[in-house]
Parts: structure tokens; C-alpha cells; sequence
């Protein structure tokens, strides 16, 4: 998820279950969170492939504008 007009550094949140992680996008590095080790695996290995993706839709966000549906890793 990426939410509209969030406070920099671009990053975007990730769910699982009852857990949430906050993954920044220039690195993909965890900022934060409680997500299981291979969860953490598995949404970098998404975000690596959608890093365009997901850094075109942090800056709509921050203008407020419609954002573009990314694929889910399957």
C-alpha cells in the first residue's frame, strides 16, 4: 500500500496477516515492522520487480492523483 501524501523517505507498507512492515523504495530495505523473515523475502523479490512501478505511484500519491495497480507476486 502506498497512502496519499505520506511523509518522505518513498516508501510504501506491506501486510501479512496481523503483521505490517514499512519497506523503503530507492533500497528496498525494511524501515520497520514485524514481518516474518521469508515474508521479508518475498515482498522484496516483488518490489524488485516493480520498483518503477512503485516509485511512479509514491509521486502521484504525493500529488494527490489516481495511482496505477501493480501486479501481485504469484
Amino acid at each position: 500500500m502506498i497512502f496519499y501524501k505520506d511523509h518522505a523517505p518513498p516508501h510504501f507498507h506491506a501486510k501479512y496477516s496481523d503483521k505490517a512492515g514499512i519497506f523503503s523504495i530507492p533500497d528496498l530495505k525494511m524501515l520497520e515492522g514485524n514481518l516474518p523473515p521469508k515474508v521479508i523475502s518475498l515482498v522484496i523479490e516483488w518490489a524488485e520487480m516493480h520498483k518503477n512501478e512503485l516509485m511512479a505511484d509514491w509521486e502521484l500519491a504525493q500529488k494527490g492523483s489516481p495511482l496505477k495497480k501493480i501486479e501481485p507476486l504469484v
